[in-house]
């Protein structure tokens, strides 16, 4: 049969250009739109030169061009967004709701895979300001892109291993200490990592299963569900070396939120709900979704005590 043409928009980011490796590794004819304006970013230019040379196909196109995303869009049958939604001020996760409208004016896309890839936004209705503008304008693209009509799976894959792994789940560190560690309330609320090149591959397995259409695809390898004290003690094996560790209690936590910037806010209100709420493993998967790990168990996800071996 023949494979889904793939386009990835956002496809020069940090998980759109796992996204283009893993859809032209499982053999799909793969789009990367990339805008005209580029400029003199050679790094950006590089990397599309790259994906041309491994067999995609560079499409011009702009969120500013609307002409452009639906031409773009017309010449494929799956649509995966993967901009970043770090850049809070500039509500960049609302851009979609362009992509939205074009693929409803195109009419041939066959599956729209939003820019999630993090905490499912429907359940966090509860979230705390300022964090919850990226679950809320998340919700706002959902709403679009149902009312449309448009075939749809959203990815939950909770914890980027790179980010959360290497820093042992302290916020604004990415290599684990040998010394000490501040853990999260008592350090023992359980939440979920994944590698992002598994993102990826997981991502490109969904696009043609029908299992997945109109559900979520949560993204919970089992032996990657572990507390942050499990993964210190996993470190802590790795070096044979105990670290000295702090608790810090949540209400500590969010007294130290203020005074900061307005996106570290955000990013911090993220990190309470994840490691003193729970809020990735709190909940069963009911009939909206499924889970990646048992549909596809023959993906060979990177386990969370390999991935520190990366740190010795």
């Amino acid at each position: 049969m023949e494979k889904s043409r793939v386009l990835v928009v956002g496809g020069t980011g940090y998980l759109g250009k796992r996204i283009v490796k893993a859809s032209l590794s499982q053999g799909h004819p793969t789009y990367v739109l990339h805008r005209p304006e580029i400029g003199v970013d050679i790094e950006k230019v590089q990397m599309l030169l790259s994906f041309k040379e491994q067999g995609a196909h560079l499409v011009e196109g702009s969120f500013s061009d609307y002409r452009s995303l639906v031409e773009a869009v017309k010449q494929v049958d799956v649509v995966i967004c993967a901009i970043s939604g770090v850049h809070f001020r500039s509500h960049h996760i609302l851009l979609q709701l362009k992509l939205v409208d074009a693929i409803k004016e195109a009419g041939n896309v066959k599956r729209f895979l939003p820019s999630e890839f993090g905490t499912d936004p429907a359940r966090m209705a509860h979230a705390m300001e300022p964090g919850r503008i990226t679950f809320d304008e998340k919700m706002v693209v959902r709403k679009a892109i149902e009312e449309a009509g448009i075939p749809f799976t959203y990815v939950s894959a909770n914890c980027f291993a790179g980010y959360f792994v290497g820093g042992l789940c302290q916020p604004a560190r990415i290599i684990p200490s040998r010394d000490s560690v501040l853990l999260h309330g008592d350090g023992n609320v359980k939440a979920i990592y994944v590698d992002e090149d598994d993102i990826a591959t997981y991502t490109i397995k969904t696009i043609e299963d029908p299992r997945t259409v109109n559900k979520t695809l949560y993204l919970r390898p089992p032996e990657n569900i572990l507390s942050q004290r499990e993964m210190v003690e996993m470190w802590e094996k790795l070096i044979g070396k105990e670290l000295h560790k702090t608790c810090v209690p949540a209400e500590d936590f969010l007294a130290a939120m203020k005074g900061r910037n307005y996106a570290e806010q955000v990013g911090l209100t993220h990190y309470y709900h994840v490691f003193c709420e729970g809020c990735l493993a709190n909940f069963g998967i009911g009939e909206e979704g499924e889970e990646a790990s048992k549909l596809y168990p023959e993906v060979p996800y990177v386990r969370v005590k390999d991935y520190l071996k990366r740190y010795i």
